[in-house]
């Protein structure tokens, strides 16, 4: 891997830090082998928790795009993002669902990518500001039941339309209730929710943090 500049470099440091799981692990009395990380470090979700179930779709053709942007399917996003997103999947288990991700972090690049295709920012959000998906900070997900079988939330991942947003009244009383569940539990998790689209959530600090263009590597 070759590195344009320095904040890709650090970037790329952080990657390396979190193989060893940033010392979640590591017994007690024992000299941790890898730098310890802040909450605004990129981590992947999966070295913290197994409890989630993927689908990442900017990882396959099944997207918007109608191409694979993504070289492999991971989940990164700033440590704080997971922890809090770890706490909100535990409500949601006791419930008998767990989270489904759709997207996580995303390289400005890829922002740029839809913009193209739909420069709205009601839908997406203009990459000269850039995303929270483009700061760590916002995860695009829904339900699944104990069988693994996404709950109903009346349109599908990524439908632009206003049968999608928060407000729409004309849908199933499963729907609104499905729906409901999960936000108010990721409101209550510090999460914010987005009007005109059911699945999207951001951290309420991850705006604060800075846009990041780098892309992880994969194995």
């Amino acid at each position: 891997m070759t590195f344009q500049n320095k904040s890709q470099f650090i970037f790329f440091l952080f990657f390396a830090i979190i193989s060893c799981k940033a010392q979640v692990q590591i017994p007690v009395g024992r000299t941790p082998k890898c730098p310890v990380v802040n909450d605004t470090t990129f981590v992947n979700l999966k070295n913290y928790n197994s409890n989630f179930v993927y689908d990442m779709k900017y990882a396959t053709e099944d997207n918007f795009l109608k191409a694979k942007v993504y070289d492999c399917a991971e989940c990164y996003l700033r440590l704080k993002t997971v922890e809090a997103l770890v706490e909100a999947n535990k409500e949601f288990i006791k419930k008998g669902y767990r989270i489904k991700l759709f997207d996580c972090y995303r390289p400005l690049d890829i922002q740029k990518r839809m913009w193209k295709i739909v420069s709205n920012p009601q839908y997406v959000a203009d990459p000269a500001k850039g995303s929270i998906h483009n700061r760590g900070g916002a995860v695009d997900i829904t339900l699944v039941d104990s069988n693994g079988v996404e709950l109903d939330m009346g349109t599908p991942f990524d439908f632009f339309g206003i049968e999608a947003s928060h407000g729409y009244a004309k849908l199933s009383e499963e729907v609104k209730n499905n729906r409901k569940l999960l936000k108010s539990i990721m409101i209550a998790g510090h999460f914010n929710s987005f009007d005109s689209e059911w699945w999207h959530y951001n951290l309420k600090s991850g705006l604060k943090d800075k846009v990041s263009n780098v892309k992880w590597d994969c194995d």
